[in-house]
């Protein structure tokens, strides 16, 4: 999974199968039924790089210390006593380690993401 060598992945066009399934606490769904799905790309002692991907329905997280860019998809996700952020590809986006988000997922979405620890 991990590697020291160079590479390239080409994660928007990795398929579902090549990416190892991450199931969301129950307790974290608020609607439907999303699949959740997850590569490691790079973990360090300092910062930990993937690829995540999120079907569609409702859930909500606790967040980490992260920037992340969207490949493709789509989804709404509101940030608890602050805003609401619209997401498709291209976008990058950040936040500071604790907040409460709630995704509202329109269309399967998949990003690359950097977390510090």
């Amino acid at each position: 999974m991990f590697s020291s060598e160079p590479r390239v992945i080409s994660a928007s066009a990795l398929l579902d199968s090549e990416l190892d399934s991450a199931p969301l606490d129950p307790a974290t769904i608020i609607s439907g039924e999303p699949e959740v799905f997850h590569k490691g790309i790079y973990e360090g002692d300092d910062v930990t790089v993937g690829i995540w991907q999120h079907g569609v329905g409702v859930s909500s997280d606790v967040e980490a210390d992260e920037i992340f860019v969207v490949l493709s998809g789509r989804a709404t996700i509101e940030i608890e006593n602050g805003p609401t952020l619209e997401v498709g590809p291209g976008d990058v986006c950040s936040y500071p380690p604790g907040i409460v988000s709630t995704w509202t997922v329109h269309e399967t979405i998949r990003k690359v993401y950097v977390v510090r620890p």
